[in-house]
């Protein structure tokens, strides 16, 4: 389209914010026209360029300011505390979408207008970008899309217009440019003829030189060569030393490491030897000191059933008066799984187990019957390791069909109904021939201070649990 008739339309087309004006100042009709659907101006606005979308978020950015807070969309409220030119620019993009979305804000914006500033809203002769921002606030598409598409073909004229321009400009810098190259090239033209002459005999020498360079060079390139090969014959030979080298010292730290990993295996095996004959010195001592509590216990026993008093001047002294205090004295208690372990290598020894003082230190959280499967699991290997008769004894209240059978070389025992566990391990050591080595494991005091003073040997609960953590 020329541009003589895009001016004749814009001038013969006032825009649809001119009807509100009538020819002889009447008011325009009564009748209100129906409401425009959001859905219509979102369209009307994705068809629009982007001068006439800037002009649309301009006229909103204005009115955005007066109108109450409370009648704007959410999405508007926080850009009308900008400034109105930065509202104009960083907020158009959530105005213009909510002319799209929010149901009645375009029409705020147009009362707005209409009412404050009509003068500036429906000029005389609107310019075009001006006439289709109005129709695009207003809804009415026919009007709106007619002057889009002229404000289109206006962009476009303009667009072409800069381009040809700017190619026009380009074309006359280009056209001076090859006169000035053109100009130069003259010019140099005219001086290399002028040169030519005195340049030949300057030619002919460079020549003659570049021909002596060349066999000095060529000189020194079969020189560097020949260095290169001695060089390269003197790295062989120092790579085959290095080599060498490098061998003799693997062989040498294959020999240090052998010879420390010799030293390290003899200083373990010394150690072993030392803490084997240690632990064999406290084994001795304490199967000695077994032997004689065994020994004055069936001394005592024989004593008894002979009828023989203390101070009978038949009886001579006993085992324990040859060894220590003639008085019988509470076994010491077990602290580590070393002494354990040597109590349990004792011949005819008897394991007592307060079953649930260990399963309730050791496991806690688990029910009691699988406190009492795990312990069972746990003690069995222990007992056919060490050979020693293993008792478990449980508080039976509560138990329904108490199993009384070994399980697995393990005797499980539950205390009648209305007697602790506590008073049948006492039982249990009472009802055992003096002088037999006897191990109860429990943490209650009561029962260590009774089955102490009975001669057992107390074990915590603790050590018996590290033991068989071990296994």
């Amino acid at each position: 389209m020329a541009d003589g008739e895009v001016e004749t339309r814009d001038r013969a087309d006032p825009g649809p914010g001119a009807a509100t004006d009538a020819s002889d100042g009447s008011a325009p009709d009564s009748d209100p026209a129906p409401p425009v659907a959001p859905a219509v101006r979102a369209a009307l606005l994705d068809a629009a360029p982007e001068t006439v979308r800037g002009r649309v978020a301009d006229l909103v950015s204005q009115a955005v300011g007066q109108i109450p807070a409370a009648d704007l969309p959410a999405t508007v409220r926080p850009v009308a505390r900008f400034a109105p030119a930065k509202r104009a620019k960083v907020g158009a993009a959530p105005m213009l979408a909510a002319l799209g979305s929010a149901e009645g804000f375009a029409d705020e914006v147009v009362a707005w207008w209409l009412e404050h500033r009509p003068e500036e809203w429906a000029p005389p002769v609107p310019e075009p970008v001006h006439a289709a921002a109005v129709a695009v606030l207003t809804g009415d598409e026919g009007a709106a899309r007619e002057l889009l598409r002229d404000a289109g073909e206006r962009a476009d004229v303009g667009r072409l217009r800069a381009e040809r321009d700017a190619a026009i400009t380009r074309a006359e810098r280009l056209a001076a440019d090859l006169e000035r190259v053109t100009a130069e090239r003259d010019e140099a033209a005219a001086r290399a003829a002028e040169a030519t002459p005195d340049l030949s005999d300057e030619v002919a020498k460079l020549r003659a030189r570049l021909r002596e360079q060349g066999v000095r060079v060529r000189r020194a390139e079969d020189a560097a060569a020949e260095a290169a090969a001695r060089l390269a014959d003197d790295r062989g030979e120092e790579h085959r030393e290095l080599a060498d080298l490098r061998r003799e010292r693997s062989r040498d730290r294959e020999a240090l490491a052998a010879a420390e990993a010799r030293a390290r295996r003899a200083t373990a095996e010394l150690e072993t030897a030392r803490r084997a004959a240690h632990e064999a010195r406290r084994a001795d001592d304490a199967r000695l000191a077994l032997l004689v509590d065994t020994v004055a216990g069936a001394a005592a026993g024989l004593r008894h059933e002979l009828g023989l008093r203390v101070d009978d001047h038949r009886v001579g002294p006993r085992p324990a008066e040859l060894v220590g205090s003639a008085d019988r004295t509470p076994m010491a208690r077990v602290t580590d799984p070393a002494t354990l372990d040597r109590l349990l290598a004792l011949p005819e020894v008897h394991l007592l187990v307060d079953g649930y003082n260990v399963t309730k230190t050791g496991w806690p959280s688990l029910s009691l019957a699988a406190q009492r499967e795990r312990l069972v699991a746990a003690v069995a290997p222990l007992a056919a390791r060490t050979q020693a008769e293993t008792t478990l004894v449980f508080d039976g209240a509560g138990i329904t069909g108490v199993p009384t059978a070994s399980v697995r070389g393990v005797r499980v025992l539950f205390s009648d109904p209305g007697v602790i566990a506590d008073d049948l391990i006492r039982r249990l050591v009472d009802a055992e021939p003096e002088g037999r080595p006897l191990v109860v494991v429990t943490s209650d005091r009561a029962v260590v201070d009774s089955v102490r003073r009975r001669g057992a040997h107390p074990v915590p609960s603790s050590v018996l649990l590290d033991r068989l953590a071990r296994i």
